[in-house]
């Protein structure tokens, strides 16, 4: 893998991957006129439930949802600019313009109104995943040679990032529709370089301690041992990696993805691990977009709205918790989607409508 980094016009950091062997960058210039921004990002603790949250005011003024000839992830165009400064890229990591997190994040001064709230810099680091230039298309649409080369860029900004001072944790994720709330329609991911380990991880850590505390195992391979065994709610499995709908799923269709060998994070996976996980996770995103027999006016199906996202294990936790993705969909049949109404919202208890192990059945008979 080949890897350029260039500065855009306002002082942010682009990276180009491309494959190894592929030409070297020419180095174009962000010629757009950009000033350099401030993150009025803080993050502020709430002294009710002891979560921190990120509180950023300037990302109301984010691009949202442009048409495609206006798309600030295509290659750049003459007579149209993008975030990349090029006329094609393989992938491209970029920081994101309207971050949560920054490194030159401040607080507001604002009192916190209760001695046990307070209130930080949101410091950290957002960045943008381009999967591919073109635009027209999705992660499921890629190759299995591109599928590894995103693969090989998370890994490298997880090493990257990780490095960062104070940084707890990095998040890879992706949204990917509008029912999800994406507000740009480009093939991409984000990484968030979390100062804090956030809640639900805190949660997981916690419980996988009580686990090995009990048994004196890890919860995570009991876990995959057992749904392997069992295997009513596994949907793929191959020789390194295993695809199954979790026993107490809170979403409709939802696929837990893990390595046969337990790993705190994507830098720890072997070069088989990395080589077999491209085939199996392509197929299992075809399967998402397979789910439901919806068409719109002209007759086309509607692709599967999902948020894919890697659970890495913070600095210090590599005991408790180990590298898997979970991949869901907030649709829960053709036309209608899951809501998170009161008691998910109100107090977080989860009620899904859709049985783990009929979402498991369905997913195997939509396969390729």
């Amino acid at each position: 893998m080949n890897k350029t980094s260039v500065k855009l016009a306002d002082g942010r950091e682009l990276i180009y991957f491309d494959p190894e062997g592929a030409p070297p960058r020419t180095g174009a210039g962000d010629l757009r006129p950009l000033e350099p921004g401030a993150s009025r990002s803080e993050i502020r603790l709430d002294p009710v439930t002891g979560d921190w949250v990120t509180i950023a005011g300037h990302r109301q003024a984010r691009t949202y949802q442009p048409p495609a000839d206006e798309c600030p992830l295509c290659p750049s165009r003459e007579g149209r600019l993008s975030e990349i400064p090029d006329e094609d890229y393989h992938v491209v990591v970029f920081e994101n313009r309207f971050p949560s997190l920054a490194a030159d994040a401040a607080v507001s001064g604002v009192g916190p109104g209760h001695p046990a709230a307070k209130a930080v810099p949101g410091t950290g680091r957002c960045e943008v995943v381009c999967f591919t230039a073109e635009h027209a298309t999705s992660f499921a649409g890629l190759s299995e040679p591109r599928a590894r080369l995103v693969l090989d860029t998370w890994t490298d900004r997880t090493a990257e990032l990780s490095a960062l001072p104070d940084v707890q944790q990095v998040y890879v994720f992706e949204n990917r529709g509008a029912e999800i709330g994406v507000t740009l329609a480009h093939p991409h991911g984000q990484i968030y370089a979390f100062p804090f380990i956030p809640p639900r991880t805190s949660r997981v850590i916690e419980q996988a301690g009580r686990y090995r505390a009990a048994t004196g195992r890890n919860l995570f391979e009991d876990l995959l041992t057992a749904e392997r065994a069992d295997p009513v709610r596994v949907v793929l499995a191959g020789e390194h990696w295993t695809a199954f709908v979790p026993f107490a799923a809170r979403w409709p269709h939802e696929v837990h993805v893990y390595p046969h060998r337990r790993v705190p994070n994507l830098t720890a996976l072997t070069e088989v691990e990395r080589a077999e996980f491209p085939r199996l996770y392509l197929e299992l995103l075809k399967r998402f977009d397979r789910l439901f027999v919806e068409g719109d006016q002209h007759g086309k199906a509607q692709p599967t709205p999902y948020i894919a996202a890697w659970h890495q294990a913070p600095a210090g936790h590599g005991q408790e918790m180990a590298l898997h993705l979970e991949l869901f969909t907030i649709r829960r049949t053709a036309g209608k989607l899951k809501f998170l109404a009161g008691v998910e919202s109100g107090v977080g208890a989860f009620v899904n409508d859709v049985v783990p192990e009929a979402a498991a059945r369905r997913l195997r008979e939509v396969a390729s």
